[in-house]
């Protein structure tokens, strides 16, 4: 029998299940697993590693962070992306050119995605870059946010095009502070009008397209002294005033922006009462285990509908498809382009 879906994501050590690990996501608090750099050697392994993951359960939710640029886990055996930035080189002369390869960037990255297993990839980035952001850089597509709506639009049809949901991420906008939440605590002073007028506009304008939201781990201090993801005021605006009715994800609760709330235990409770449906809980195994009696309670809804609900491409059988052809030569050409904004690819 299908157990209910809890609202935990969870990592693992490994490139493969330790014993401890299967029991450990035979738990009905456990909805998810995420991979990261060292879960990973290359496509046929992951693979593998998720068919293992589906033994134990088939109903969960297996994820990836695969962006492009500077964040893709795997890197081996799939075609090497380059960054948003790159992907959106040329858009002021060739606006349709470059919108079609938004498109047959995230078709390809679903497909691939999908051939090894796995059901969520959180991307598109729809952050606004404002040019201080260290953290997110070349990761967003544009300074403009009628860019980044034209061309993370694009890309989310493309997911669609290969069955693969869309997670937008960071809600309402990570691109305006310079802090990394992964080592500080953002804090944002700008007025709702400026965050509306720019940074909002690709979330309002995508929301009904979208499947999954992550929010940032930013303090918005002109609304309210929490991290979005923590915040009832900014997640009830994105259901109410935004219209988004998919799932919403925190970011991973161990991140030091995170600490803001308190433990594992206060960070999970205020992140799920606030509003999301899922929360990652990610690089600490202890936490994971003080988060499990806070989803006891608490079953997933919004994000049992995520799972890849097609036939999978075969992962070996890609090749045959022209268009993937045609899309991988010109997107391994496009990923040796120099780019800035950092290098991070840690094991996270």
């Amino acid at each position: 029998m299908t157990q209910p879906l809890g609202p935990l994501m969870l990592d693992l050590e490994g490139t493969w299940l330790t014993s401890e690990e299967s029991d450990l996501l035979m738990r009905p608090e456990v909805g998810g697993v995420i991979l990261f750099s060292r879960n990973i050697e290359d496509a046929g392994q992951v693979q593998a590693l998720c068919e293992e993951v589906r033994r134990v359960r088939p109903d969960l939710l297996l994820a990836i962070d695969q962006e492009g640029g500077r964040v893709q886990r795997l890197r081996e055996g799939v075609t090497r992306l380059p960054s948003m930035a790159v992907l959106a080189s040329g858009y002021d002369e060739q606006p349709e050119t470059v919108i079609q390869r938004c498109q047959d960037a995230g078709w390809l990255l679903g497909l691939e995605m999908a051939a090894c297993g796995l059901d969520i990839v959180f991307a598109p980035v729809l952050d606004v870059d404002s040019g201080i952001s260290s953290v997110i850089g070349d990761r967003s597509f544009s300074h403009s946010p009628e860019v980044v709506t034209a061309l993370g639009g694009a890309f989310i049809d493309g997911l669609h095009e290969a069955g693969m949901v869309a997670i937008g991420k960071h809600f309402p906008g990570h691109g305006g502070v310079e802090a990394d939440s992964h080592h500080e605590v953002p804090v944002d002073p700008r007025p709702m009008e400026t965050l509306r007028a720019r940074d909002l506009v690709p979330f309002a304008a995508l929301a009904s397209r979208l499947q999954g939201v992550m929010p940032a781990h930013v303090i918005y201090s002109a609304f309210d002294h929490r991290p979005a993801g923590f915040s009832p005021y900014w997640l009830g605006m994105l259901r109410e005033d935004v219209g988004f009715k998919g799932a919403i994800f925190s970011d991973d609760l161990s991140m030091t922006a995170a600490g803001v709330a308190g433990g594992t235990a206060h960070r999970v409770t205020a992140a799920l009462d606030a509003g999301c449906d899922m929360a990652l809980v990610c690089n600490d195994r202890e936490a994971v285990l003080s988060a499990l009696p806070i989803c006891q309670e608490r079953q997933g809804k919004r994000h049992a509908r995520l799972r890849y609900g097609r036939a999978r491409p075969n992962l070996d059988s890609l090749s045959a498809l022209s268009r993937w052809r045609r899309t991988h030569a010109r997107l391994e050409a496009l990923a040796s382009t120099p780019t800035t904004g950092g290098t991070r690819q840690d094991g996270r």
